[in-house]
């Protein structure tokens, strides 16, 4: 089996359907690309944004679960996620952020980058990584960002842990991760690719409480793997390592392994096929509920549960 190129998509959990479409797609200019349920919760929304065609490492997912608390950032999770944006759109990310009176911090240096930070509806911290790097994605020509300045997938991910070295073992060992650099107590890994969502950097803070799960929080990670038989291969080879590794789910447009690594947080190994086109086409994308076969009998039950979502066309200054 290959080594792990990079991330696939990264879930995470929202209160207000709504406020997490207009910012997704009306501040940040990403494609609603499937508009589906949690599949072990019909009755609430799985949602997702990328690039026009939903390419791995560009998907960011959400479960909308109305009236849920606020979730606490701490050790044993996700603490950020990170786009990369070109070098010369960062004053312009600036502008337009400051004109939608979405409050940011910095630019600040990581890495020789510039790194700008701000937060979403539900308080996850978001990050805009400039970088000439290149990343392979297909533009969403209707959005609201022009494609010069438009996202252009993952940068990382930064996980908030007590302690490096057993997570480290976990992604270079046996999952193809190389340690690339450090700068204080944030230590960089970065995937088997130069392209999407390479990065995963992990920021020691010993002395920090564990996180409390919950609206803005993130879910899990998943790392990418080309096929079913090479997912069947890291599902193997994670288990004889003494990890506790799910069998196969099958997630309509992937499939997915999942297990805890050693610090707590979840991390999912997803299959690149067979793809948000499955049953829609890329015109299609997110426009209508797509319920899997087994749901499909309580479409009305289950249509009847969930929030109504007004589906906007958004312009660069109307959100």
């Amino acid at each position: 089996m290959q080594p792990i190129q990079g991330l696939h998509h990264i879930t995470a959990v929202a209160s207000d359907a709504q406020a997490n479409v207009d910012f997704y797609v009306g501040v940040l200019g990403q494609r609603l690309i499937k508009t589906t349920v949690n599949f072990d919760d019909p009755g609430t929304y799985h949602l997702y944004y990328g690039d026009h065609t939903g390419t791995p490492g560009t998907a960011l997912t959400f479960f909308p679960w109305r009236n849920m608390h606020r979730g606490r950032v701490g050790t044993g999770e996700t603490s950020a996620m990170a786009y990369a944006i070109p070098t010369s759109a960062l004053s312009w990310w600036m502008d337009r952020l400051l004109d939608l009176r979405i409050e940011t911090s910095g630019p600040e240096k990581r890495f020789g980058e510039s790194v700008l930070r701000f937060a979403d509806p539900d308080g996850i911290v978001v990050e805009l990584v400039a970088t000439d790097n290149p990343a392979t994605i297909v533009h969403w020509e209707e959005g609201p960002i022009p494609a010069a300045h438009a996202l252009r997938g993952f940068h990382s991910v930064t996980l908030l842990l007590r302690e490096v070295a057993p997570t480290a073992a976990v992604l270079v060992e046996h999952m193809g991760y190389e340690f690339v650099a450090r700068e204080g107590n944030r230590f960089r890994y970065k995937g088997a690719s130069n392209d999407r969502g390479l990065y995963v950097d992990i920021v020691q803070v010993p002395d920090t409480g564990r996180g409390a799960f919950g609206a803005g929080s993130i879910h899990h990670i998943a790392f990418r793997t080309v096929d079913d038989e090479e997912q069947l291969e890291y599902l193997a080879s994670l288990r004889a390592a003494g990890l506790q590794v799910t069998p196969v789910q099958d997630r309509q447009y992937f499939h997915s392994i999942y297990f805890r690594e050693p610090g707590g947080v979840l991390f999912e190994v997803a299959t690149d096929e067979p793809g948000f086109t499955l049953d829609e086409t890329v015109e299609e994308l997110g426009t209508s509920l797509k319920l899997p076969a087994w749901y499909e009998a309580q479409r009305p039950q289950i249509e009847a549960r969930l929030p109504v979502i007004e589906r906007k066309t958004y312009t660069d200054n109307d959100v």
